[in-house]
């Protein structure tokens, strides 16, 4: 499903005809319940969750000030933010109203990679592992100091809560998502010399700007009244603390159809969605792979799914660049991008299923546009690669772009002329229209070819449906009116 694999491996006609009542082996690779146990506790969680929220939706954490967390992860588009691949730091609007301006400070140089992942119940205890390529994880065998693995390594700061937490450290080091470009502010300058964690870096930067703000020292000092008892205490370790606090508790959904009929109540599910879940469960295999209380294994798996947009700059092949003058890779080699490994490339992480019917568009790239489209993708992922072709109304041109240039010392951010515009815009299909990088993800596909039919497909849709929360339907009271910084809240 969303970003991931739903694997769907024998057909199904038996299971769909089989009566309501009837038992079988399906039954017993139902989870248990989701019970409260399953999820981080934390002490003075409600000033903690209070200035987490507030973090979440001010634009101050991001270097040019323009974007906050929300922007992508926005309760109004499930977490995430509608879009295939997100338009980050310097564009306008929210979700799939998101837009390059006219103005310089409106443009980017590059879409973000890969599709914004949900946030929903990331703050249950089972998820050790963040982002698509899993590069934050909880660090059991106590290789750095910090406690989890990371881009970051031994430079990570000590005293983060959890993995949830840690991953909430990374974002503001992105310039695609909101450090900024090279030359644009201290932030990014910080991020272009490669400083996270140094003194003069990306956060401590960020956390004294929250030093200024009376408001927030006041809020910090109430959910951390422990270490905060000046503005020099705040650190952006326990910023990150108070924004997986947050999301741990606002983006909770165990209360689907699915988890009260887990609970006792066989009425809660539909016929089809009864016979979809028996299919998920039993003959058609999902469970292999989307198993556990929030329906995922944790490991990573490559099915074959089609690359668009910039890629992660993986890879050796240099195609784009010669063809276009444009110095980039363009390849996304997943998980192997963090384990170096050969057979890892083209893997990423299994989703959790959870509100999946509300957090489209789908895949790591945000490939496909419904659901139905990613199921049919899996039956026979090869040959749904090769004849994928890329919607524009999906992934629509990004507008003008500008590029960092130089005249002697003197850096320039400019606009790229019409050539070079249209030379950037075929990065986003390079991948995809390139017969030897798509092979390459074909070979590492995982799943043979099977047979479904429609009203089995139906079934499953339906079943997905059901793993809806419908308290995750509209969370428009999680927005704030103002934020401390005074910046307009994330729009």
């Amino acid at each position: 499903m969303k970003r991931g694999s739903l694997i769907l491996l024998v057909a199904a006609s038996t299971a769909v005809a089989a009566s309501h009542g009837q038992s079988g082996e399906w039954q017993t690779r139902l989870p248990a319940p989701v019970v409260d146990t399953d999820f981080y506790e934390s002490a003075n969680s409600s000033a903690k969750f209070e200035l987490g929220r507030l973090l979440f939706f001010d634009k101050a954490l991001s270097g040019n000030q323009n974007i906050a967390c929300a922007t992508c992860h926005h309760p109004d588009h499930g977490t995430s933010d509608g879009l295939a691949l997100p338009l980050g730091e310097g564009p306008r609007g929210l979700g799939p109203d998101r837009h390059v301006g006219e103005e310089l400070e409106s443009s980017i140089h590059e879409r973000v990679p890969r599709n914004s992942p949900a946030l929903f119940n990331l703050g249950a205890r089972e998820f050790t592992r963040m982002f698509h390529d899993g590069r934050v994880e909880t660090d059991p065998e106590g290789n750095y100091e910090g406690g989890f693995i990371t881009p970051a390594k031994w430079k990570l700061p000590k005293g983060l809560d959890n993995v949830l937490a840690a991953q909430a450290m990374f974002p503001v080091t992105s310039p695609a998502e909101m450090a900024g470009q090279k030359g644009e502010n201290p932030v990014a300058n910080a991020r272009a010399l490669n400083n996270a964690a140094g003194k003069g870096g990306v956060w401590e930067q960020v956390a004294s700007r929250l030093q200024q703000f009376p408001e927030y020292v006041e809020l910090f000092a109430q959910a951390f009244p422990d270490q905060v008892e000046s503005p020099e205490d705040i650190s952006f370790v326990l910023a990150a603390n108070a924004i997986g606090e947050f999301e741990a508790q606002a983006f909770r959904a165990d209360d689907s159809p699915f988890d009260r009929y887990l609970r006792g109540d066989h009425s809660s599910l539909s016929d089809d969605a009864r016979r979809g879940m028996e299919l998920f469960y039993g003959e058609a295999g999902c469970s292999s792979c989307h198993s556990g209380k929030f329906q995922t294994d944790h490991d990573f798996h490559a099915i074959a799914m089609p690359q668009i947009g910039p890629g992660k700059a993986d890879g050796w092949d240099q195609g784009y660049w010669r063809d276009t003058g444009i110095r980039a890779f363009v390849e996304d080699h997943g998980r192997g991008r963090v384990t170096v490994r050969e057979e890892d490339r083209y893997k990423f992480r299994t989703p959790s299923l959870r509100n999946v019917a509300i957090t489209g568009p789908w895949g790591h790239a945000g490939n496909y546009a419904t659901l139905r489209q990613v199921i049919e993708h899996h039956l026979d992922p090869v040959n749904s690669l090769a004849s994928y072709e890329l919607d524009p109304e999906l992934l629509p041109p990004v507008g003008r772009v500008v590029e960092l240039g130089a005249t002697g010392s003197t850096m320039r951010h400019e606009w790229l002329n019409e050539v070079r515009q249209a030379k950037f815009e075929r990065r986003d299909g390079w991948v995809q229209d390139t017969d030897e990088l798509r092979s390459a993800i074909a070979k590492a596909n995982e799943l043979e070819p099977r047979r479904l039919d429609d009203e089995s497909i139906a079934c499953l849709e339906a079943f997905l449906e059901a793993l809806t929360d419908a308290r995750s339907l509209d969370l428009s009271h999680l927005v704030p009116d103002r934020v401390p910084s005074g910046l307009p809240v994330a729009d």
